[in-house]
């Protein structure tokens, strides 16, 4: 090639290009998460991220600072406290929600309404009446919406997808055990601090039931509370049951039953257990959860993770590899770790917190979500796999908290001969929020 066509060829390509426009980027949320997936997204796509919320001045004014620093432009974010001023403008194409989990879907309902297109971290709600209620207005407006299961993005368990379950290496698999045994539950005893000036702690709580300030609720630290989320459940069980269920072309499971309470840490001011147990029953598959936040993990390689136990050999799964091991010693173990890209991406090796082995599933995810927004079509964590994996996981609480086995209807939104466990399915709202109903979105 001559230089003469080089050129011409490379000032085509500029004037593509240019001719892209960027993307309109609001976040709704600021603080760990709602970071690390905005630069991920700026790491892939040529997006302006024209605005920022957050009930924490601090944590908000830091994340323009910082994407100052990052995206092309150089613009400094407009700021917002309130998402529903944020969204009036009704100029955002892409909206990332980042929130609490209590705060999901009345932002999540916004945004529809305004236009934009979603990234919404997992589990997408805190009910199950709210997570149908959010399904029902993202196919009503019409929205792309993408979930924060971003396993599902995850290039090495893309390849067990493929190589191990799909090609039938594993053969039949009947049953499945998803883990978590990291300490991660707060055993902090804290004296009762002032709320800190830069924080709205009125509006962080918002349709939450109002619990007195004592430190741990921000940043980061709220999961410890039943009333902001669903506990280790609604965050690390969820991940693993969408993962096997995309693993296994699986749909809502038929019956869910759980135990589990405070067994070890009862002095703590959390109040969500530190030991559960759930099964989820597919019908001819049984994917059984275990969680404890204290001991040791059975095998410390896969603290966090997924056994596939099926009639030709073994697969563990997580965040940072896989390992199968077929039955026949005749055929090969097959290893894999996760690839990190700090090489193509080597900001990510000085980002503070960011989880770099889950860096490349973001990038991932964020494209995948830009590609369905461009087909509009529905993208690998669309909506409706949310819902279904994290209503499931929040019925697993249900299911403990009545003692019962739980066979939820999707079709009719009940719980099957269980009226109690029907009532539940919604959680009451704080005055003055109003709680969505799915038929009126």
């Amino acid at each position: 090639m001559n230089r003469r066509h080089f050129l011409s060829l490379s000032a085509a390509a500029l004037a593509a290009y240019g001719q892209q426009k960027p993307r309109r980027v609001g976040l709704i949320g600021t603080g760990w998460y709602g970071k690390s997936d905005l630069f991920r997204l700026l790491q892939v796509a040529p997006v302006e991220v024209v605005s920022l919320c957050d009930v924490d001045k601090t944590m908000l004014s830091n994340c323009a600072d910082m994407v100052v620093e990052r995206q092309a432009s150089k613009k400094r974010p407009r700021l917002y406290a309130d998402y529903r001023e944020m969204l009036k403008e009704k100029d955002l194409d892409i909206v990332l929600i980042a929130t609490p989990d209590h705060w999901h879907a009345l932002p999540f309902l916004e945004a529809c309404k305004s236009g934009a297109d979603i990234y919404c971290q997992k589990p997408i709600s805190v009910d199950v009446t709210e997570g149908l209620a959010m399904l029902n207005a993202a196919r009503k407006y019409n929205r792309v919406v993408q979930i924060g299961t971003q396993r599902r993005s995850t290039p090495h368990l893309i390849e067990a997808r493929e190589d191990i379950i799909k090609s039938g290496k594993l053969g039949k698999i009947a049953y499945v055990d998803i883990y978590c045994y990291y300490h991660m539950r707060a055993k902090d005893k804290p004296a009762t601090p002032a709320v800190p000036a830069e924080l709205d702690y009125e509006m962080w709580t918002g349709p939450a039931p109002m619990r007195p300030w004592n430190g741990l609720q921000h940043p980061r630290r709220w999961r410890a509370f039943e009333e902001y989320g669903n506990g280790i459940m609604g965050d690390m069980c969820v991940h693993m049951l969408d993962m096997v269920r995309w693993m296994m072309d699986l749909g809502w499971p038929t019956k869910i039953s759980s135990t589990g309470g405070i067994l070890i840490d009862r002095a703590s001011v959390a109040n969500i257990p530190d030991t559960q147990e759930a099964t989820f029953d597919f019908g001819g598959v049984k994917v059984n959860w275990t969680h404890r936040s204290w001991g040791h993990p059975p095998d410390p390689k896969y603290p966090w993770g997924a056994t596939f136990y099926g009639e030709k050999g073994t697969l563990k799964a997580s965040v940072n590899s896989f390992d199968f091991e077929p039955l026949d010693k005749k055929q090969p173990s097959i290893h894999r770790d996760v690839k990190m890209e700090l090489e193509e991406y080597p900001v990510d090796r000085t980002e503070k917190d960011l989880e770099r082995h889950v860096a490349p599933a973001i990038r991932g995810h964020m494209k995948d979500l830009l590609a369905a927004i461009d087909k509009r079509s529905r993208p690998v964590a669309d909506i409706e796999q949310g819902f279904i994996s994290s209503a499931s996981c929040i019925l697993a609480n249900l299911a403990m908290k009545t003692g019962r086995t739980l066979q939820y209807d999707p079709a009719k939104h009940i719980v099957v001969g269980d009226p109690e466990a029907t009532r539940l399915l919604t959680r009451p709202y704080r005055k003055p929020w109003q709680h969505p109903d799915p038929k009126k979105v």
